[in-house]
């Protein structure tokens, strides 16, 4: 049996600088080219900091039914054309997120694109943050398929260490007493799942991980280096040293953002209505996809979405949706 400190000014360096170099690894790896020339068509004129890819596309590839999933990083809301509204809302209560569509030479390709300033990225991949979904999201595998520079590229890079360092401090807290890194990680997407408004198959967290299982297992250790966890080791399994108190403290920390995640998301849905062109229904359906409720969109909500609001949220209140479950 093996313990491990993470104390150290020494380890906290070596830590960071072979969690940093996996990591940029992993952003730079080249991404099928129909991704590329989309980003490049949709960015146009526009010039963000950067342009990050994940989702469904990443993880099975570009099918004819995918839809892409980028985050746009500017360092400014009005890098990123849209109107004076979107930008209100998306300081407000970021991301917005929009719908676009590119013909790819000659191949119809549709996307979700979010945008966030940087300092929004930094905050809500942090720790503090009462939001789950941006550290959870880009704990996972992302590539910056556009990058202004190398300095907007390291100042991306490091949100994306920030938020693998935040989710396994959560795994420590969230995870089993003793186990393999897999566990670990599997505990704390299925946690981040309830936490969200989200309907997912069984096993989802657990489908995640086992697509990159040598990922997970080498991130961990340095990751919990940086959150100041220390670790003792017995053969292929981890226990992560946390007091009574600290587990006690974090799960309670951990009660009130599975409090605030729904109706977080929620408002987000309803924000969509009148962010992005073609929101209504897009909100509708993900709120009956992950929610179950089924909201029929009439003429009047598609002109004036945010004055058909109010009932949708009447609505969802009274099917409980707004309550911890």
């Amino acid at each position: 049996m093996r313990e491990g400190q993470a104390g150290t000014v020494d380890q906290q360096a070596k830590a960071l600088a072979e969690l940093t170099t996996l990591l940029a690894h992993e952003l730079a790896t080249p991404v099928d080219d129909l991704v590329q020339q989309f980003v490049m068509q949709m960015l146009g004129d526009a010039r963000p900091l950067g342009v990050l890819f994940y989702g469904s596309g990443l993880r099975g590839g570009v099918g004819e039914d995918t839809l892409l999933d980028f985050y746009i990083i500017v360092d400014r809301q009005t890098d990123w054309p849209r109107s004076f509204l979107a930008r209100q809302c998306n300081a407000l209560l970021p991301p917005n997120v929009e719908y676009h569509e590119q013909r790819v030479n000659g191949r119809g390709m549709r996307a979700k694109v979010a945008i966030l300033t940087l300092a929004q990225f930094r905050r809500l991949t942090g720790f503090a943050t009462y939001d789950t979904t941006l550290w959870a999201r880009f704990s996972q595998p992302s590539r910056l398929v556009w990058a202004k520079d190398a300095q907007a590229a390291g100042r991306i890079g490091a949100c994306i260490v920030q938020a693998h360092v935040t989710a396994a401090r959560w795994a420590a807290i969230l995870g089993p007493e003793q186990g393999s890194p897999a566990a670990f990680w599997e505990a704390l997407y299925a946690n981040t799942y309830a936490a969200e408004l989200r309907v997912e198959k069984s096993g989802r967290s657990g489908s995640i991980v086992e697509a990159w299982p040598q990922r997970y297992a080498m991130l961990l250790q340095p990751c919990w280096a940086l959150a100041r966890v220390s670790v003792v080791q017995a053969g292929a399994n981890l226990r992560p040293i946390l007091s009574l108190q600290e587990r006690e403290a974090g799960k309670q920390a951990w009660a009130l953002r599975v409090a605030l995640g729904r109706p977080l998301n929620v408002l987000r849905l309803v924000k969509a209505a009148f962010t992005f062109s073609g929101g209504a229904r897009y909100a509708a359906w993900k709120i009956r996809r992950h929610s179950g409720v089924t909201i029929e969109v009439s003429a009047f909500a598609e002109k004036h979405p945010l004055l058909a609001a109010p009932p949708v949220l009447f609505r969802l209140w009274r099917r409980g949706i707004f309550r911890r479950r």
